[in-house]
């Protein structure tokens, strides 16, 4: 099966397309676009997300994230470039897979550190998301929006891992 750019985006028109693949101004910020649609992203999952168990952020997230796809892919046809910096509706809506199973990491029993969970989830998916390591950055080669938004799944997925193993590591050293 080969993964195809959904087509019903061609029928919306071009600001629309770009102006939901931006998310607004968020994709126009300088410098780094990138981080400001992860900041964006981090916002989303603590208003939408973060009082949801690990299922219903993965059911929430996969209509956000075809949508991305469609959306994303279409810009980067429309704006002629290949994954265009300013497109961060990708960052945004993978965010909140940094997270699944949040609330069983020592730092989110202690309401006052949960600040300090977010910031290394955000930290973590920027580092993956930017470095690309682990194969990632060979998702990029997937077509259309799926390219867009397939490493982007795959850095949160390793922030994901990489928060709950350091959480474990730190509840066996602390503990």
């Amino acid at each position: 099966m080969m993964l195809k750019q959904p087509l019903w985006p061609r029928f919306v028109p071009t600001v629309w397309v770009v102006n939901i693949a931006m998310v607004g101004p968020v994709g126009r910020m300088k410098p780094g676009p990138g981080t400001w649609g992860s900041l964006a992203g981090l916002l989303y999952f603590t208003v939408f997300f973060a009082g949801l168990p690990w299922w219903a952020i993965l059911g929430f997230s996969l209509p956000a994230l075809y949508l991305a796809v469609a959306f994303c892919g279409e810009a980067e046809f429309r704006l002629g470039q290949r994954d265009p910096g300013g497109v961060v509706l990708d960052e945004l809506v993978v965010i909140p897979l940094c997270f699944l199973g949040w609330q069983a990491l020592p730092a989110a029993w202690v309401a006052d550190w949960r600040w300090a969970l977010f910031l290394g989830g955000f930290g973590l998916f920027r580092l993956f998301d930017i470095a690309k390591p682990l194969g990632i950055s060979r998702l990029q080669d997937l077509p259309g929006g799926w390219g867009v938004v397939a490493d982007d799944v795959a850095a949160a997925l390793a922030a994901c891992v990489t928060l709950h193993a350091l959480g474990y590591g730190w509840s066996v050293w602390a503990g």
